[in-house]
């Protein structure tokens, strides 16, 4: 069975001091982009769509964590070629190296959520419940208005406790529009 909580086991952390762990990101809807650096999806589509939600809800309320979750070309595929490869494209959000398989090829926290593959979002509530799990290209719309769901629902689950990002963007029951680029 898929985790249904917010978790993830990363053996090094990129652009962060103190690493985030469920704890930390209480009370924060969280964007968990899982990729790898040479799947071409991820670094046209997933990875920009990480920046974009990053940059369009304000970090108070919600938290963009990436996970680079190798499961081919691994030798390629180092850490250290990932250090370079976030200084280059300028991620700024935290990203982890998810933690090798003991026992097969899938690393740790993309078994656990039994993702079909990269780039993989999975959104969790405020109370680090996961709502959403999509692998490929989901729509920045459909994205934005998962996101201000969650965030009007607020910790306990509930609706109308909306946020002030969520009524920023012009989100109401209907949706929220994609900002301008």
């Amino acid at each position: 069975m898929a985790e249904e909580r917010l978790t993830f086991r990363a053996t090094r952390w990129f652009n962060t001091e103190d690493p985030p762990t469920p704890e930390s990101l209480a009370g924060k809807v969280v964007a968990l982009h899982a990729f790898q650096m040479l799947c071409p999806g991820c670094v046209s589509h997933g990875l920009p769509q990480a920046r974009r939600i990053a940059s369009t809800f304000s970090a108070e309320h919600v938290a963009v964590v990436g996970l680079h979750t190798v499961f081919e070309h691994h030798e390629v595929m180092t850490p250290d070629a990932l250090e370079v490869f976030i200084h280059e494209y300028g991620w700024a959000f935290p990203i982890g190296v998810d933690e090798p398989s003991s026992t097969g090829h899938i690393p740790r926290t993309m078994a656990a959520y039994m993702m079909q593959g990269t780039p993989s979002l999975l959104l969790f509530d405020a109370g680090g419940r996961l709502r959403w799990h999509q692998f490929g290209r989901p729509d920045d719309m459909a994205v934005g208005a998962q996101i201000a769901g969650l965030l009007a629902e607020g910790v306990d689950g509930k609706a109308g406790h909306a946020t002030d990002d969520a009524a920023k963007l012009g989100c109401d029951a209907e949706g929220c529009p994609v900002p301008p680029r």
